[in-house]
């Protein structure tokens, strides 16, 4: 049974990996840093530890999606993130094949009178 669920962790991980960009490009309409982002996204239901966000919110920026400024205002300086113009089109048009992505697989889930474990 072990093998089972491990197997089931790692599938997991791999839908949640996918979904994860989505989460952390509609939470930057307004600058944010990284431990905010943690907090925020796990007060909605998505769990995403430290050592997965910051390197992705580097990858993104690398990519022209995100823009960053620190903030050395207060006693611990801060690097803040934020949607840049390209993120923002990329952010819509992932929205538009999430739905797209979503609605298919709804139907396939919901077919009346098929077989939903797989198995002919």
């Amino acid at each position: 049974m072990t093998d089972v669920n491990e197997h089931i962790e790692k599938l997991m991980l791999e839908l949640r990996r996918g979904t994860i960009t989505i989460g952390v490009l509609s939470q930057l309409s307004e600058p944010q840093y990284g431990y905010s982002l943690v907090k925020m996204l796990g007060d909605k239901g998505i769990q995403v530890e430290p050592g997965t966000l910051y390197p992705l919110l580097r990858r993104l920026e690398k990519q022209g999606l995100l823009v960053s400024e620190w903030d050395t205002d207060e006693a611990r300086p801060r690097k803040y993130y934020l949607l840049s113009e390209t993120g923002k089109e990329v952010y819509k048009l992932l929205c538009v094949e999430w739905e797209s992505i979503v609605n298919s697989l709804s139907h396939l889930i919901n077919q009346k009178g098929d077989d939903r474990d797989g198995v002919d």
